[in-house]
């Protein structure tokens, strides 16, 4: 990804922040992370984070997601003895997110993915979050989220977060974006 894009989905992202009236520092708006998860297709598949917190104990992000742009499909894998894999807790702050993880398909999920992405998702058990609706996500569990046509903001609170360690069932993917 060019650095020009990164700044243009930053301001992006910084926009839908501010209508959330959610807000931030011009640092952390400058640090936030874009990912596009190494497959140069950020309007379908990426995601904006701004970090708060992140130690060996608890972690605290914002997850900016811009219209329909989703999150791909992976896991928080036990890490050792001590550490079983980061639990995270999603709270929708604005927009509507889809977030589907193990359990009962649904019929009829609201996602729209294309085609080159959808055959690497396997679990569609839907869970629609709107503001103030929160689900929390077991270590080791295979889940994906969408934002929905006006975008997502979701809060994230979990156990440490080691994202380089992240497992995805799209072979694709490199969770750590490269900015040239």
């Amino acid at each position: 990804m060019k650095q020009e894009e990164v700044e243009r989905l930053r301001t992006e992202a910084a926009s839908l922040l501010r209508n959330a009236n959610i807000v931030f520092t011009d640092q952390e708006k400058n640090s936030m992370e874009v990912a596009d998860f190494g497959l140069s297709d950020i309007q379908n598949v990426g995601l904006e984070i701004i970090v708060y917190e992140n130690n060996e104990r608890y972690c605290a992000k914002e997850l900016v997601l811009l219209p329909r742009q989703m999150c791909p499909q992976h896991r928080h894998p036990r890490v050792d003895d001590h550490n079983a894999g980061k639990r995270e807790t999603f709270r929708c702050r604005w927009g509507e997110v889809y977030l589907y993880t193990e359990g009962l398909a649904t019929p009829v999920p609201r996602a729209i993915v294309p085609d080159r992405h959808k055959k690497h998702l396997s679990v569609w058990h839907e869970l629609v979050l709107r503001p103030g609706d929160q689900y929390t996500i077991g270590p080791d569990t295979l889940h994906w989220f969408q934002a929905g046509d006006q975008g997502a903001i979701v809060s994230e609170f979990s156990s440490t977060s080691l994202d380089e360690l992240d497992v995805f069932t799209d072979p694709n993917i490199k969770r750590i974006p490269e900015i040239t």
